[in-house]
């Protein structure tokens, strides 16, 4: 099943490892790591309006290491997603 994440993106549900909030989880090392290593790759997607600060993340297995930026909470993602299971 497929979701609105922002803009002009949607994702697939099977391709979602995790949603997590930027403001929390960006202050980790680790999670400092995995953003600059998607970034470098070239593997992040901003679905951000344009002037709009990124609140959430989506990590992705397709494509490999891909790094989705939400301008929307982890939470309205999570029910988007839980909603488009059903």
């Amino acid at each position: 099943m497929y979701f609105h994440i922002g803009q002009d993106f949607v994702l697939n549900t099977k391709n979602i490892i995790g949603i997590f909030d930027l403001d929390t989880a960006g202050s980790a090392r680790r999670t400092q790591r995995l953003l600059r290593a998607a970034s470098t790759d070239g593997a992040v997607i901003d679905a951000c309006a344009p002037g709009t600060v990124p609140r959430s993340f989506v990590v992705l297995d397709f494509p490999e290491n891909g790094l989705c930026l939400s301008q929307l909470s982890p939470k309205a993602l999570k029910n988007r997603a839980e909603t488009a299971l059903l």
